[in-house]
């Protein structure tokens, strides 16, 4: 039974940005989806009796929301089966919790009753910086969101951190049928100097072709894995979150590796995919990689 892609809504602008995009998503891989809707008043208030016909407005609320994203969701794509259900808890840990048993969990970049100046929700950072599935951060103009550019972005990292994030990148390009473009940035040492100009055109050109061979090396094994997709590789100095953010403007989804560390409960995002889920100009997806402490 395939695992399904797991959306938290909330009934603002930016969640039902999510379930339309998540939609596309559930029907290029074939998985149900499954909306989720957190409310602490069902958990303290639910299971109270009710003395009065009527229903209390969080209830109503609520299943409005999940109805309504449903409803979204069969018109956008009727042929994608989807669920929806309110869960007792507060939205970080709900979502977390559904990761478990999720292809992947998607959400919007800010959820509703989020000050308007904020880059980035609490409940989806928290969400990315955490789950042991994949997050998807759902953001950006509509032509990134909707795969109007036909290209998936990937940010090669270190081997030692797991290459999960290359393969999720093929696997997602390989069923979109666009090419993927796998970046690793690269920066000269600070100490180099304008007199010893010779000496740093050598260590800049050395410094790319490791760069370059550092993106060959983390897709060996997945591009085996998916040889029709067409991959691009493209060694690029700077530092990593300003190149790859650079990148975001001309990708229809942005992918980044995060190592979770077992035994680590706090936030767990590096300083590159922390600014990416901030300031990206497309859909960001955050791919863990566990590692023992």
């Amino acid at each position: 039974m395939d695992l399904p892609l797991v959306v938290g809504i909330d009934g603002s602008d930016s969640s039902l940005q999510a379930v339309d995009w998540a939609v596309d998503e559930a029907a290029r891989h074939g998985l149900p989806m499954r909306l989720v809707y957190a409310s602490r008043w069902e958990r303290y208030e639910g299971s109270r009796p009710s003395f009065t016909p009527d229903r209390p407005a969080e209830e109503v609320m609520a299943e409005h929301i999940v109805a309504s994203g449903a409803e979204r969701a069969r018109l956008r794509n009727p042929e994608v089966k989807v669920s929806g259900e309110v869960l007792p808890d507060d939205a970080v840990s709900a979502l977390l919790r559904a990761g478990h048993d999720a292809f992947a969990l998607v959400t919007g970049s800010r959820g509703r009753g989020e000050l308007t100046g904020l880059l980035l929700g609490s409940v989806s950072l928290a969400v990315a910086a955490r789950a042991v599935c994949s997050v998807i951060v759902v953001r950006g103009a509509a032509q990134n969101r909707e795969g109007a550019l036909g290209r998936v972005m990937v940010g090669v990292g270190d081997l030692a951190e797991g290459t999960d994030a290359v393969r999720f990148a093929l696997r997602e390009a390989g069923a979109r049928g666009c090419a993927v473009e796998a970046v690793r940035a690269w920066r000269r040492p600070a100490h180099e100097h304008v007199d010893h100009l010779l000496l740093t055109d050598d260590a800049a050109r050395a410094l790319e072709e490791r760069a370059s061979t550092n993106i060959t090396d983390a897709l060996r094994e997945a591009i085996r894995d998916h040889p029709g997709v067409e991959v691009h590789r493209h060694p690029v100095e700077g530092p990593a979150h300003k190149v790859l953010l650079a990148a975001s403007a001309r990708a229809d989804l942005l992918v980044v590796g995060a190592v979770r560390r077992h035994g680590h409960f706090g936030l767990q995002l590096g300083r590159v995919a922390h600014a990416l889920l901030h300031h990206s100009e497309c859909p960001v997806a955050v791919v863990p990689q566990l590692q023992r402490a």
